[in-house]
């Protein structure tokens, strides 16, 4: 799903303040405001803006909604580690190093 900027909304309602308000009060251009209401992610200057204006931090502005669960990052799955054998016909320990030249 992408960037939600809930956070950022619940912010304004909480304020009084319109979108647009941002325009001036928080320097933001209006393609940024164009980008909050499609939940495209903004610049890093543009969050720096935000933050600034609302002595915050990134995460109190926008959080990243996963498209679905299986999409989240999954426990990690463990490898199975073998034991290097020898090769059949060898003895151990007489096989000969590789040396770039």
């Amino acid at each position: 799903m992408g960037f939600s900027y809930k956070p950022l909304f619940l912010l304004l309602l909480e304020r009084n303040m319109k979108k647009t308000d941002l325009l001036s009060e928080a320097g933001l251009s209006s393609a940024t405001l164009a980008k909050l209401g499609k939940g495209e992610p903004l610049s890093g200057e543009s969050i720096e803006k935000l933050c600034l204006y609302f002595h915050c931090q990134p995460g109190d502005l926008v959080q990243y909604i996963f498209p679905d669960t299986s999409s989240q990052p999954a426990e990690p799955e463990k490898r199975k580690v073998r034991s290097r054998q020898p090769r059949a016909g060898k003895k151990p320990g007489t096989q000969k190093l590789r040396t770039k030249h």
